[in-house]
């Protein structure tokens, strides 16, 4: 009899909103409600497929989290998993060691919670032998490994392991736990259900080491599809697994070409094809957008000045397509440059405007002054929002020159008569 179970990581229940950008209230609340959403999703294909476990592997919570509300959802995901006769069992993750309602939440019996000593829960199911390992580290840091805390297999048993670690390092995550992956292959175990890295991977080699990623973006950064992993163990003790799509809304970037637009309509239209274009192939229910808008075009003072007609025009498309929401407009068109014969443009605006960009905008001084003011400003902000500024000094530089070709740009298109009307 094959034992199957559901592997998770990285719910982060009840984030709050990371996103200055949602300021739509029915937006906020969708992805304010998602997390939530995404639980109820596991727990329905968990009793939907009749597994025999879930396993989740750290970051339930999301920091200081203090809401019991939070805490009576979670015990009621549990309780029907319960019901169902599925047993669940949970690593602590860095957030969860900060959460206050970690030690004083009650869960069913169902439920095993590791604690700070390595722990392997054995279990007979039909002529299969299994032993589930784990270890919960109390603490927000663990800038050492815990893989040598772990016991051994169990010989003659399928060695199921669990932990929160960010593996050799990621990007935009802190080192938690920090081991090789092929350190894991080399344990014995034969499948490592991890957690803390919230991009999916499989590590390849001789067992299974999976990264599920998490199973509800929460911002443009969590962009993407996000799924759940299930696992067959078969009477042979090997091991199958499928990916599972759990994300109700799903963030994509999409990019929006605008060369051929000469109109407002036509760029409007063009927004709306690319739109559904990314809907269509969207397989969550709640599509949510950042579009990109580029391309040389004569619209680009236009857009830039009028940005907040043009979101109110997207955003009415996006409700014809259905269950698709603007999270963000980004616009890096250009005006197309027609210089005369004699060299002058005869547009002072337009000639201000090369001026910036050859010269102004490069001058030690501003960029010095844009860096301070930027500097300032990420450090004013709590650790967790300061993500915006980069991961190292070319992803700020790159920001710094994102921000003086933008300024600049959106400046100018104020400057602009308005000698158009929208058609």
């Amino acid at each position: 009899m094959p034992f199957r179970f559901i592997h998770t990581a990285d719910l982060h229940l009840d984030s709050p909103l990371r996103s200055l950008a949602m300021r739509n209230s029915d937006l906020a609340a969708l992805i304010g409600d998602a997390t939530r959403q995404a639980l109820i999703t596991i727990a329905d294909l968990c009793i939907e497929e009749q597994v025999d476990a879930l396993i989740i592997a750290g970051d339930l919570y999301d920091g200081d989290q203090t809401s019991m509300k939070t805490a009576r959802f979670l015990a009621s995901q549990m309780q029907r998993l319960h019901e169902a006769g599925i047993e669940t069992f949970i690593t602590r993750g860095n957030h969860d060691a900060l959460s206050r309602i970690t030690q004083e939440l009650i869960l069913p019996p169902s439920v095993t919670v590791f604690g700070g000593r390595s722990q392997a829960v054995e279990l007979t199911h039909g002529d299969l032998a299994l032993a589930i390992h784990g270890l919960s580290f109390a603490k927000p840091h663990a800038p050492e490994g815990l893989l040598d805390r772990y016991h051994r297999p169990v010989p003659d048993t399928v060695n199921i392991g669990i932990m929160h670690t960010s593996l050799a390092g990621a990007p935009g995550h802190d080192l938690y736990a920090p081991c090789k992956a092929s350190d894991l292959h080399d344990w014995g175990f034969d499948y490592w259900a991890l957690g803390h890295v919230h991009v999916r991977a499989q590590h390849t080699g001789d067992r299974m080491v999976i990264m599920p990623g998490m199973p509800q973006g929460r911002d443009i950064n969590e962009a993407g599809e996000k799924s759940v992993t299930l696992v067959t163990v078969n009477d042979d003790r090997s091991l199958t697994m499928e990916e599972r799509a759990t994300s109700v809304a799903q963030f994509e970037r999409i990019p929006v070409d605008l060369s051929s637009a000469k109109t407002w309509r036509e760029a409007a239209d063009l927004v709306e094809r690319s739109m559904g274009i990314a809907r269509d192939k969207t397989r969550s229910a709640h599509l949510i957008g950042r579009l990109a808008l580029e391309g040389a075009t004569p619209l680009s003072w236009q857009l830039r000045r009028d940005r907040d007609l043009l979101l109110a025009e997207t955003e009415q498309r996006a409700e014809r397509l259905g269950k698709t929401w603007i999270e963000k407009i980004e616009i890096a068109t250009t005006t197309p440059i027609s210089t005369p014969v004699g060299g002058a443009s005869g547009d002072p605006v337009l000639e201000l405007g090369e001026l910036m960009r050859s010269d102004i905008i490069h001058q030690h001084g501003l960029r010095e002054a844009v860096r301070d003011l930027v500097k300032e400003l990420r450090d004013d902000l709590p650790p967790d929002a300061r993500g915006f500024s980069g991961d190292d000094e070319a992803e700020f530089e790159a920001l710094i020159d994102q921000l003086l070709s933008e300024g600049s740009e959106d400046m100018l298109a104020r400057l602009k008569p308005d000698a158009s009307e929208i058609s």
